[in-house]
């Protein structure tokens, strides 16, 4: 029993500590998920505009980046819509967590791919030379290839090397990579950052569209108005002469009547 205790408190003495575990973004950007062709896997993809939001922290030992999607008017799961770099400067290694996964609520907008490449830029300005160690990938991701060829198409575009170890496409995993060999892209026609001033030169472009939208709409109503007050008076006209001519028709049938 002493040796078991002794086994269970080396095990929990073992297991890594991270800090920073409350940290939440303090910088914020927007961002603007262009409009795409309706996909028939994930649905309509309108214009959406999201906020970006970001944290970084510092030690000795450990240096992290916090980064997460937001999306106004509707609420995600705690594990989706963020991601987290933790730098190891003992062992000189990088990893990416959740540990479950990279979870992106809306799916097939290059959210995934954005949040990556923007991870990997912030690493690579002082530790590209450190190294991403291999992992395995999801096996249920294997069971409908089309999910797995999206995976391993966002995984290579980013530098990231899959391999199999079936025939089957089962058991994948990424191989050993350094920081430094990764591509820190992604699709700018998905994704555009849109810093203060461009979205305060949005909002003004769009009020004086609404403005010269109500000018161009009051013009078309006082048209309108003054062909429904032109209408009237040819109504009243019309009227007018079709009184007279009946009248006339009266008249001239009594007069031929009363010879």
């Amino acid at each position: 029993m002493n040796q078991t205790a002794e086994d269970t408190a080396s095990a929990e003495v073992a297991q890594p500590v991270l800090p920073w575990e409350d940290v939440l973004p303090e910088h914020f950007q927007m961002l603007r998920l262009s409009p795409l062709a309706t996909d028939r896997a994930t649905g309509g993809r309108p214009l959406r505009f999201v906020q970006f939001g970001r944290a970084e922290r510092h030690s000795k030992e450990l240096s992290l980046l916090r980064i997460n999607i937001q999306l106004p008017g509707q609420r995600v799961r705690k594990e989706q819509n963020y991601l987290d770099i933790w730098v190891d400067h003992l062992t000189h290694t990088v990893r990416f967590g959740p540990e479950s996964g990279l979870q992106i609520e809306p799916w097939n907008r290059g959210i995934g791919r954005f949040l990556i490449a923007h991870g990997v830029h912030w690493a690579q300005k002082k530790w590209s030379s450190y190294k991403i160690e291999g992992v395995p990938l999801a096996s249920k991701d294997g069971l409908n290839e089309d999910t797995r060829l999206r995976r391993d198409h966002f995984l290579r575009t980013l530098g990231f090397e899959v391999v199999y170890a079936d025939a089957q496409h089962m058991k994948g995993s990424i191989k050993d990579v350094h920081v430094g060999n990764l591509h820190s892209t992604w699709n700018n026609d998905k994704v555009q950052i849109i810093e203060i001033l461009e979205a305060a030169q949005m909002l003004e472009k769009a009020e004086q569209n609404m403005i010269e939208q109500e000018v161009t709409i009051r013009k078309h109503e006082d048209r309108v108005n003054k062909y429904k007050r032109e209408d009237s008076g040819l109504r009243f006209t019309i009227a007018c002469l079709v009184t007279f001519a009946v009248f006339q028709a009266g008249l001239l049938i009594w007069i031929a009547t009363h010879r």
